[in-house]
């Protein structure tokens, strides 16, 4: 019945192509490619326009453009972006029919001291963009960089409404939701533990990344299956020009990328090129020389260790048709015999393909692939864990474009396996191998005005373990109340079916095991049996958007997540009659602010984030462990020199405390490991157990601050040869900031101290 429902809504939305295609039959289309004469990359988000006409464009993430509705006759094409020559391209554009154009556009030797409409401007004022960022490789790179390597972990971490744990463990807290309710795709698969347990660094290549979409609330119905943020990661393919790559070196990795083209790119005709790169982390080893005051111990270090690998094929027809191949293996270890070893490898691949069909203005493209994770974990005072996900999934979507409007629709299959071991402090354990399948499918609709943007859409998600449907409607809203003044908003049902077994009352957390909605039947916060067994988000976003000057940008958010129920694992059961999972309530809501100041030499990005996240656990409402009120970011990058081959950077952040339960008092645990018999006035005194304080996270933290900073010099030899020699420092004024306070043993530990760091990057 559910797949009946999915597929005559499909059948519907391809009649409305149809009769639009029909309406539009006495006109024609035009669309292509840009590229970077010289590289040949795609050129994002360049401006495309007819000369004389009210029609243009801008390009997308890989370069493409379309124009549909174009009234027959000769025209005149105009491509530009900035730092590129202009150029020119005579078309005559025939009856219903859909003219393709490959654009090489040159860099400019001229030097733009400013810019008055870019781009992004022309985004802003054509598309809704609620709670939405782009995020470019040039901006991760214009970061201080730890070591010298740049990492779009550091990046989001700047952006508003979005929290981070700190220097150990990764973990990325996005207005309200916690990390198994924030999905990170790479390449449209889903990757489940994307940030090592060393802080500095992610699983992902900066130098590979294209584009980075960061939808953090509000996000419309291509988008589902998680409940509070999507961060949507695409790849660029190999150079299709030359043999080429990158070399770095640092204290904290060693990295090699190369690149090339099997067959180069040529006008008219297609291309193939492939690109592998690696990255591996030495500051286990170069922690104990450099960084001994920050070791663990002598023999010890700073005890991270991880290796990544990702490599990709990618093939362009003469029409524009493209087909990526592409795989990965992402491994981390943190080995610290005082507290814990913790195993992660994270591995995949996949096929995508976007294909441009001659005589259709409808365009299509899809994946599939697979991901898996797996995780263990062995501490001192507790038994092991496990964990492991595989995912399988098989994708269609499906793009028409009108003068005005454009239709997105598609179709999604999803086969799920977890397995999960776990022996609570109570010795009770909770084993579970499940699979699973989800399909959904998904209509979005943008129409344009002179003044109002309208983007409605529909997700309708089917849960096959649980027999749950779920349709979920979406809405976005953008008002143009002049060129420089812009009112927005956005709402939408969101629900998930996948479960993190981590313990929110657990500050320090490094272990990230997932397993799939509960087939058993447990209670909601009143203790009444659940109807539906999935996690559900409502949100809803307002924010307004100023242009104070064709260089400074301000944009103001409101947000509320409501949280009707979220499904946890009951860790801490003392009996086997008791559920393996509970439920609590919660909300989260807050403002974000930001402003953006821009030059050719001067980069400003400041941000205030003000925030509340509270759950209801049915005895109690209590805020969660990463509920910080207050958070601040700012960010500035300055060029300098007379060839521009210097760069400093520096970025402060500031955020108020973190909730924590406080400790009541202690007891001597006693294990009964000899049942009633056991002496317990003499049988393992020194197992010692922990009094929690009846208010849950009723304590804070202090204030976290950190200032990093960095300068960057370019040395060139050649077109192709330059050495980038980066000198940065982390935490620059050695600010003291709490990672974890050890309750038994009364100690403190810290974050990272200031770390200084030489790298040097040889680009070939």
């Amino acid at each position: 019945m559910v797949i009946k429902r999915i597929a005559l809504s499909l059948v519907i939305c391809m009649l409305c192509v149809l009769m639009s295609s029909s309406i539009n039959a006495q006109e024609g289309s035009i669309r292509g490619h840009i590229y970077d004469a010289k590289s040949g990359e795609a050129v994002a988000f360049a401006n495309v326009i007819l000369d004389g006409t009210n029609y243009g464009t801008t390009t997308d993430v890989e370069g493409f453009f379309t124009l549909a509705g174009v009234p027959v006759g000769d025209y005149t094409l105009s491509s530009s972006f900035v730092g590129y020559e202009e150029i020119s391209t005579p078309i005559t554009v025939q009856k219903s029919n859909i003219n393709y154009y490959k654009i090489n556009l040159d860099q400019t030797a001229v030097s733009l001291g400013s810019i008055d409409i870019t781009a992004t401007r022309t985004q802003d004022r054509t598309e809704v963009r609620v709670s939405k960022l782009q995020v470019s490789k040039k901006q991760i790179k214009a970061l201080p960089s730890t070591g010298g390597d740049a990492d779009i972990i550091q990046y989001l971490q700047v952006l508003p409404g979005i929290i981070s744990t700190g220097d150990q463990g990764g973990q990325l807290f996005i207005r309200g939701g916690s990390p198994v309710q924030n999905k990170i795709l790479l390449d449209g698969l889903t990757i489940y533990n994307p940030f090592h347990s060393i802080g500095f660094y992610s699983t992902f290549e900066t130098e590979l990344i294209r584009n980075v979409d960061v939808l953090t609330g509000g996000f419309n119905a291509e988008h589902g299956g998680r409940i509070s943020a999507i961060v949507d990661i695409t790849t660029r393919e190999g150079s299709s020009k030359r043999i080429g790559g990158q070399l770095s070196a640092s204290p904290f990795m060693v990295k090699g990328l190369i690149e090339g083209p099997i067959a180069k790119l040529k006008d008219d005709q297609g291309s193939a090129s492939f690109v592998l790169t690696t990255k591996k982390s030495i500051i286990d080893q170069s922690s104990k020389q450099l960084y001994s005051y920050a070791s663990v111990n002598d023999t010890i270090g700073l005890p991270f260790s991880f290796t990544d690998t990702y490599g990709k094929l990618s093939f362009v027809t003469s029409n524009g048709s493209k087909f990526h191949l592409f795989g990965f293996n992402f491994d981390d270890q943190y080995s610290n015999p005082l507290v814990s070893k913790i195993d992660w490898n994270n591995n995949g691949g996949g096929l995508t393909f976007d294909l441009l069909p001659n005589a259709s203005s409808l365009t299509f493209g899809g994946l599939i692939g697979f991901s898996s994770y797996s995780i263990g974990i062995e501490e001192a005072d507790e038994a092991p864990r496990s964990s492991l996900i595989r995912e399988y999934v098989l994708a269609l979507n499906f793009n028409y474009f009108g003068t005005d409007y454009s239709l997105k629709y598609g179709i999604e299959g999803k086969s799920i396996r977890t397995e999960f071991d776990f022996t609570n402090p109570f010795g009770i354990g909770l084993d579970q191998t499940q699979s699973t399948t989800e399909l959904s499918g998904f209509l979005t609709f943008r129409k344009s005005w002179e003044k109002v943007v309208f983007e409605p859409g529909i997700r309708m998600q089917y849960y096959a373990s649980l027999g749950d449907f779920s349709p979920e409607p979406r809405l976005g809203v953008k008002w143009n109340i002049t060129d420089n003044t812009r009112l927005k908003g956005a709402a939408g049902i969101y629900t998930q079916n996948l479960i993190s077994v981590s313990n929110e009352r657990d500050v320090v957390n490094l272990f990230s095991g997932f397993i799939s909605g509960p087939e058993s039947q447990f209670a909601d916060t009143e203790g009444n049996p659940v109807d539906s067994k999935l996690q559900t988000s409502r949100h809803g976003v307002l924010g307004i958007e100023q242009d104070i000057t064709n260089n400074l940008q301000v944009n103001v958010e409101g947000y509320i997540k409501d949280f009707p129920q979220i499904v946890v694992v009951n860790r801490n059961k003392t009996e086997f009659s008791q559920a393996d999972y509970t439920t609590e309530t919660g909300e989260a809501y807050g403002i974000d602010f930001s402003a953006k100041y821009e030059t050719s030499k001067l980069y400003v990005w400041a941000t205030y984030s003000m925030g509340f996240v509270n759950r209801f656990d049915g005895e109690q409402t209590y805020p969660t462990i990463f509920d910080r009120r207050h958070n601040v970011n700012f960010l500035a990058t300055y060029t300098l020199g007379y060839k521009k081959d210097w760069l400093l950077s520096a970025r402060w952040n500031m955020g108020s405390g973190f909730p924590f339960t406080k400790t009541q008092g202690f007891f001597n645990q006693i294990p009964f490991s000899g049942g009633i018999a056991t002496d317990y006035a003499t049988d393992n005194q020194d197992n010692v157990g922990i009094i929690y304080s009846d208010e849950r996270n009723g304590g804070r933290l202090p204030y976290y601050h950190r200032l990093d900073l960095s300068v960057q010099k370019n040395f060139t030899f050649s077109d192709y040869a330059n050495l980038e020699v980066v000198l940065g420092v982390s935490n620059a004024y050695d600010r003291d900031n709490i990672f974890y306070f050890d309750r038994v043993r009364f100690d403190r530990v810290n974050q990272l101290p200031i770390i200084p760091s030489l790298g040097v990057r040889f680009n070939y």
